[in-house]
């Protein structure tokens, strides 16, 4: 279905027309916020002008989101027939696209919480990975989308999909830490950002590979080839 729903997005004289360059907008904000905000989480100093810019880019996705929102209502209210799946598809996609924004911007704000540098040791090693992979995911999601590449989606969709059982995993190793309680606060938090982060990616990417009414879920079997 999405290949019909992006030749219909990019063919010339449509009346979606006007959503594509808004829903790629977003696509590449959430990739930019969840790779600014990972670099903050993990030490890089964020000036006040470059805090403010990644709040800037958050208000952005909120009101690409709205205008999406009345683009769609008008075409379904406006246009006979209306494009109903694929309006509904998007509609459901752009509210994961913000959501993104959302836990980007809050992974930022932990650094206020740790009072300093975490531990070098095994778990904090394994959050370093988890991060690489949800940083890839951010980097790569966008194109699967937007080639509506299947066979990439269904290899994010297994690596995100591991990702959010380590950060699950992850969180029980803090909790019977001997961490600081300001290090166990951050550092949960953190990997509960990062399995949110790759959760709405993963949404994304379920409407490369699931029908409309399976969007949001993984379908093993019918990714697999089954029905």
């Amino acid at each position: 279905m999405l290949k019909e729903l992006l030749s219909i997005l990019r063919a010339k004289s449509t009346p979606l027309e006007a959503v594509t360059d808004d829903f790629e907008h977003m696509l590449a904000l959430s990739k930019e916020m969840t790779l600014e905000a990972s670099k903050v989480f993990w030490g890089k100093h964020q000036s006040p002008e470059e805090r403010t810019a990644l709040y800037e880019k958050d208000v952005l996705v909120n009101k690409l989101e709205r205008k999406i929102r009345k683009g769609l209502v008008s075409h379904l209210s406006l246009r006979e027939p209306a494009d109903v799946p694929y309006c509904l598809l998007l509609m459901s996609l752009i509210k994961d696209l913000e959501r993104i924004g959302d836990y980007a911007k809050n992974l930022t704000e932990l650094v206020d919480i740790a009072q300093g540098p975490f531990p070098e040791d095994e778990t904090v090693a394994e959050l370093r990975e988890i991060r690489k992979g949800a940083e890839s995911l951010a980097r790569q999601a966008p194109r699967a989308f937007s080639s509506n590449d299947r066979s990439l989606a269904i290899d994010l969709t297994l690596e995100g999909r591991a990702l959010s059982k380590r950060c699950d995993a992850i969180i029980d190793e803090i909790a019977h830490s001997t961490y600081t309680a300001p290090i166990v606060v951050t550092l949960t938090l953190g990997a509960r950002f990062y399995k949110r982060l790759v959760g709405h990616m993963l949404n994304v990417l379920s409407g490369v590979l699931m029908p409309l009414h399976k969007v949001d879920y993984f379908d093993e079997e019918l990714v697999s080839g089954g029905q």
